[in-house]
């Protein structure tokens, strides 16, 4: 049996939001707010990204669906291939006898 970790997902929203206590000596409240605008940004990004290649991976497996489905249908009807392989020869055969005439055969 696997066990899933759960994944805890922070929002733009909670780094945002996130507050700090302060202490005598504690970091400068500036300073933690540009480094968790940085971590914004990044996580927006990242999260953008992981959108899209969801959204990808889901148009890949469509699409590898119907080829191969595709594949299937083509590989299933060989005889059909090779009697219209036959007619086209039939066909031009034909062709010839009426254009040339005797003449190819002579």
């Amino acid at each position: 049996m696997t066990t899933q970790k759960k994944i805890s997902r922070l929002t733009q929203k909670d780094i945002l939001e996130k507050d700090f206590k302060t202490g005598l000596r504690g970091y400068s409240q500036e300073e933690v707010d540009q480094f968790l605008d940085l971590i914004i940004k990044d996580y927006d990004a990242f999260q953008n990204r992981v959108d899209w290649l969801e959204k990808e991976v889901e148009r890949l497996k469509k699409e590898a669906a119907t080829l191969t489905e595709h594949t299937k249908r083509q590989t299933s009807s060989p005889q059909q291939t090779g009697n219209t392989n036959y007619d086209i020869l039939r066909r031009l055969s034909n062709l010839e006898k009426h254009v040339f005439g005797s003449k190819l055969y002579e």
